[in-house]
């Protein structure tokens, strides 16, 4: 009680009381006058301490709305997560009808230019060998969907190499920069054959060699190579891919050359493997 009493003898508490019959004053002075300057001054003090006050009770009421809402906000998210999540379900659905859709045109394209040749299904790449600088690759069809050991595998852009290991349910597919592929190809322009063989070094780069090239060839840079059918482990006229630069070779008789294949093994996720056509199993080995 001393402390209230000292208190109110202090000039602390003189000045508070005089500062607010002052500010009393104008507002009762204000509430009666007509005047409207006076009032736009009393606005003028006022208003910061309104927008203070506006403030203050908005966050207040925000506050209160989200005590006593919050399990009907809580169970309002909870729906928006539920459709959400369908809505993405109906995303990847409709994704995968389209791909599935374009790998069916694919198939259509191929059958429809390439007469004679039988196609598998769709074979979709499930796994990689480990550490394969070539790219080998497992595809999700074997001996039940009629695949066997050293059947041709494409795309529509495409061959891309062999298969090289069946099992009933799968396969391995060893792409033509690996050094255990060999293949008689011929150029579209100037009709000029070789074969193409893979390598380390080549492999490195996305690259395979051509060798047994004419001395006097007129191949050049740019020039599309495609498989020539000779060896009856491949249809003639699948595109191989892109002449580079060629020199002579070490035993100055023919030229090599630098062909770039025109599907790169490590970027595919579909692919087509040839199970039959004309002329299969005839002519020479050059694998």
């Amino acid at each position: 009680m001393a402390v209230i009493k000292e208190f109110f003898r202090s000039k602390k508490f003189l000045v508070i009381a005089c500062i607010a019959a002052f500010l009393i004053g104008i507002m009762i002075y204000a509430a009666v006058s007509s005047s409207n300057a006076i009032s736009s001054a009393i606005g003028t003090v006022f208003a910061p301490v309104q927008k203070l006050s506006n403030k203050i009770s908005d966050a207040v009421t925000g506050g209160l709305d989200m005590l006593f809402n919050a399990r009907e906000y809580y169970e309002e998210n909870q729906e928006l997560k539920k459709e959400l999540a369908a809505l993405y379900a109906q995303i990847s659905d409709y994704t995968e009808i389209s791909q599935e859709n374009d790998r069916l045109r694919d198939m259509i394209d191929l059958a429809q230019s390439n007469a004679g040749i039988e196609f598998s299904e769709p074979c979709t790449v499930i796994g990689r060998t480990a550490n394969d600088i070539y790219g080998s690759f497992f595809i999700d069809k074997g001996e039940k969907d009629g695949v066997e050991y050293y059947d041709p595998v494409v795309t529509a852009d495409g061959l891309i190499g062999f298969v090289t290991e069946v099992q009933y349910t799968y396969s391995l597919v060893t792409p033509l920069l690996s050094n255990e592929i060999s293949l008689g190809v011929y150029c579209v322009r100037t009709g000029e054959t070789g074969v193409i063989e893979g390598s380390y070094e080549l492999a490195l780069d996305g690259m395979v060699r051509m060798v047994y090239i004419p001395l006097e060839c007129e191949l050049t840079e740019g020039d599309i190579v495609i498989t020539s059918g000779y060896s009856g482990n491949v249809p003639k006229g699948i595109v191989v891919g892109t002449v580079g630069e060629t020199q002579i070779a070490s035993n100055g008789l023919s030229r090599v050359g630098v062909i770039k294949p025109t599907v790169d093994p490590f970027g595919q996720k579909t692919v087509f493997v040839i199970t039959d056509f004309d002329g299969k199993g005839a002519g020479y080995e050059d694998k």
